[in-house]
């Protein structure tokens, strides 16, 4: 308990430095392109139609799902993605990334992982508000159960810092690690029911897929936008969540305390 306070302690002392870091980074991964940080926002509307045109008219034929269109689902589900994808994999490799950066300084190494979390909710947001003029336009309009999308953001947040604080010092310390892990978010998408639905699916196979931690993201934000469903209708499964969560900050932060003080040795 003693770790996750500290590492918490350590983000909320350094907010205004994460932020200014995640400007910074925006800026620079985009300073040589004419189109600057427009490409935020091209390239996933480019995948969003290309997923459209394969799996919702090459496979379903049009078909809507549960009475909503397709297309209406599946950005509800894309969205919520194209942000875990690269906060997790950015994450993931932030602290190694940076090591020869804050390697002769006093540096809180620990607001890496968030810094890439933060650097891409600028992107995240944006499309966010473009989801709910979309869904607006479908004839979905806001309700009450829009309010527990601040819940979903939480523990988006939470969980995204908790799996990218875990995975930033096995990525430091073992450099095959980054790789197998964007090849395992790669699959990880497919078994993510994003792009179809499980339906069809065999119960104890759906209750396979459900401890996927994403599925609980995804499907959270599905339920509020879309399905008018509380969080805790499913109380087990959001205890799930939380404790799978919680389990996999602690652990994180006490590896990261454990091994920050020979980041530096493994560059």
């Amino acid at each position: 308990m003693i770790q996750i306070i500290q590492v918490l302690k350590e983000q909320l002392l350094n907010l205004n430095l994460i932020f200014r870091l995640a400007f910074y980074d925006i800026k620079g991964k985009y300073l040589m392109h004419y189109l600057g940080v427009l490409w935020q926002f091209l390239n996933p509307i480019v995948q969003i139609f290309v997923y459209w045109f394969v799996f919702g008219l090459g496979i379903r034929g049009g078909q809507p799902i549960d009475g909503i269109p397709y297309f209406v689902w599946l950005i509800s589900g894309l969205i919520p993605w194209f942000f875990i994808n690269p906060s997790i994999t950015q994450g993931a490799n932030s602290v190694y990334s940076k090591l020869n950066l804050v390697s002769k300084m006093k540096f809180p190494v620990s607001i890496l992982p968030s810094v890439s979390i933060i650097s891409n909710s600028f992107q995240f947001i944006a499309m966010l508000v473009m989801l709910l003029l979309i869904l607006m336009i479908n004839g979905i309009y806001p309700n009450v159960y829009y309010i527990q999308i601040i819940y979903y953001l939480i523990c988006l947040y939470v969980f995204l810092y908790s799996i990218s604080l875990f995975f930033s010092t096995f990525t430091t310390i073992v450099r095959d690690f980054q790789s197998l892990l964007q090849t395992s978010m790669k699959m990880l998408f497919f078994v993510t029911p994003i792009v179809w639905n499980t339906d069809k699916l065999p119960e104890q196979l759906q209750h396979l897929l459900m401890l996927n931690p994403i599925y609980y993201l995804v499907e959270g934000f599905r339920n509020s936008l879309l399905f008018d469903t509380w969080f805790f209708e499913d109380a087990a499964y959001t205890l799930y969540f939380w404790a799978l969560t919680l389990i996999i900050l602690f652990t994180g932060a006490a590896l990261h305390l454990k091994f920050r003080k020979n980041f530096f040795d493994y560059m």
